[in-house]
C-alpha cells in the first residue's frame, strides 16, 4: 500500500504495521515505567523523576523509524506524572518545584509513549516500602487491580461500556473502596489519546456519554483509580496545573505577546500530544498560557485531590482488541499485597475466569503439555483475584 493510500483510510489493527507501532511504543514505555520505579526513593525530587522518565522515551524512541521517506513523529504522548498519597493525578511539576518522596509514599505513576501517534499508555502504583503492603494501602490497590482485570475481561467485541462501568464500581465495593469520579477509559486511534467512544469510571447525574459496543481492531486505555475516600476528587490550586493538550479545533488571535510566543512554540513542538509546561520557556510560559487557556486553546490536565489521609491507587494499561482476542500490551507487576478484604462475590469470580483470547475455530488437536490460551489466562485470573493481587507482565 502507498503513502497517499495509508493517508486516506484510517489505520487500525487490521495493519500488521500499526500492531508494531503500538507494541514498539508498549515496550519503551513499559520500560520507562520500570526505570522510574527504581528512581521513587525516600527523598527523591518529584521533578527529577518525571524528567528522567520523559527522557528515557525520547531517546528510546529518536532511533526508531529514521531511515524512512515519511518523517514519523514519535516521542511523549503524556508526560510524566508522579502523584502521591490523596493525590489523584497529573501531578508533574516544574523545574523549580522542591517536592521530594518519602518513606511508605503511595505514588501513582502515568506516563505514554507513541511511534507514528499510535499510542501506548500505562500507570502503575507503587509503595516506598520494603516488604508486603498491607492495611487499606493494600486495599485499594488490590481493588484497583482486580477492577482493571475484570475491565480486561469485558472490553471485549460485542460487550457494550456500561457493563464495564457497573463491574468496576461492584468490584471496588468488595475491597470497601470507591472508583474516583471524572476517570474514562478512552479509545485510542492514531494521534488521538482520547477518543469519542469512552467508559465511564461512575455513572451519576453529572455526567453522561454515549451508549456504545466494543469492537474487533479497536485500541483502549483502561484507565481505573480507586480511592479509599469519597472518590470526588476536586482540584486545589490551580497554580499545579502543567499538562495541557492543544485544542486543535479551536482558534482565537491572541492578545499578549508572551502568549503569542508560547503558543507559536507549542504549535512547533507539541501540536496534537499532551506536553508539560516544564517543556517550554518557564518565565514566559507562566504569563502566556493563561491566556491560551482561558480562550480554550489549550485543554489543561488539573491536578486533583481526595481528601487528607485518604489514599488513592492508578491502574492503567493498553489493551488492543485483535482478531484472536485481547492483547494487553503494557503492565507492571504490583508489589505483594495483603489487603484485609478479600473477593467472594459470585459474578466477580465469573468475569475473573473469562478467558481474553477468542478460541480457534477447528478441532485441531493440541500438543501435550501446551495450556490452552483460555486455562492460561483463567489461572492468571485465580492469580490477580488472590490477596497479593499481582498482575502477569506480558
Amino acid at each position: 500500500m502507498s503513502d497517499d493510500e495509508r493517508d486516506e483510510k484510517e489505520l487500525d489493527l487490521s495493519y500488521p504495521e500499526v500492531v508494531t507501532k503500538y507494541k514498539s511504543a508498549a515496550d519503551i514505555v513499559n520500560r520507562a515505567l520500570q526505570l522510574v520505579i527504581s528512581e521513587c526513593k525516600p527523598k527523591a525530587k518529584i521533578v527529577d523523576v518525571c524528567e528522567k522518565g520523559d527522557s528515557f522515551i525520547n531517546e528510546n524512541t529518536a532511533n526508531m523509524y529514521k531511515n524512512v521517506k515519511k518523517k514519523i513523529e514519535r516521542g511523549v504522548a503524556f508526560p510524566t506524572c508522579i502523584s502521591v498519597n490523596s493525590v489523584v493525578c497529573h501531578f508533574s511539576p516544574l523545574a523549580s518545584d522542591e517536592s521530594v518522596l518519602e518513606e511508605g509514599d503511595m505514588v501513582k505513576i502515568d506516563m505514554g509513549c507513541h511511534i507514528d501517534g499510535f499510542i501506548a499508555a500505562v500507570a502503575h502504583t507503587y509503595v516506598i516500602q520494603e516488604g508486603p503492603i498491607t492495611g487499606r494501602k493494600a486495599d485499594v490497590m488490590a481493588a484497583a487491580n482486580t477492577a482493571a482485570e475484570v475491565a480486561l475481561r469485558l472490553i471485549r467485541p460485542g460487550k457494550k461500556n456500561k457493563d464495564v462501568t457497573e463491574a468496576i464500581q461492584k468490584v471496588a465495593a468488595a475491597y470497601d473502596c470507591k472508583i474516583v469520579e471524572g476517570v474514562l477509559t478512552h479509545q485510542m486511534k492514531q494521534f488521538v489519546i482520547d477518543g469519542n467512544k469512552v467508559v465511564l469510571s461512575v455513572t451519576n447525574p453529572e455526567t453522561k456519554v454515549d451508549d456504545a459496543e466494543f469492537e474487533e481492531n479497536e485500541v483502549y486505555a483502561v484507565d481505573i483509580v480507586a480511592s479509599t475516600g469519597e472518590g470526588k476528587p476536586r482540584m486545589l490550586d490551580e497554580k499545579q496545573t502543567t499538562i495541557y493538550k492543544r485544542a486543535v479545533e479551536r482558534a482565537y488571535h491572541l492578545k499578549m505577546k508572551a502568549s503569542r510566543f508560547i503558543f507559536s512554540e507549542i504549535n512547533q513542538k507539541f501540536p496534537i500530544m499532551p506536553f508539560t509546561a516544564r517543556a517550554l520557556e518557564e518565565k514566559r510560559a507562566r504569563l502566556g498560557l493563561v491566556e491560551c487557556v482561558n480562550h480554550d486553546l489549550l485543554q489543561p490536565y488539573p491536578v486533583l485531590h481526595e481528601k487528607p489521609g485518604d489514599l488513592v491507587a492508578h491502574i492503567k494499561f493498553t489493551v488492543l482488541l485483535m482478531p484472536n482476542g485481547s492483547d494487553r500490551v503494557t503492565s507492571q507487576s504490583l508489589q505483594e499485597l495483603q489487603p484485609t478484604k478479600t473477593v467472594d462475590d459470585p459474578e466477580i469470580k465469573a468475569w475473573l475466569a473469562l478467558g481474553t483470547k477468542t478460541k480457534k475455530k477447528g478441532g485441531g488437536k493440541k500438543k501435550k503439555g501446551k495450556k490452552s490460551d483460555r486455562a492460561e489466562t483463567e489461572e492468571s485470573a485465580a492469580m490477580d483475584a488472590s490477596p497479593n493481587g499481582a498482575t502477569t507482565e506480558n
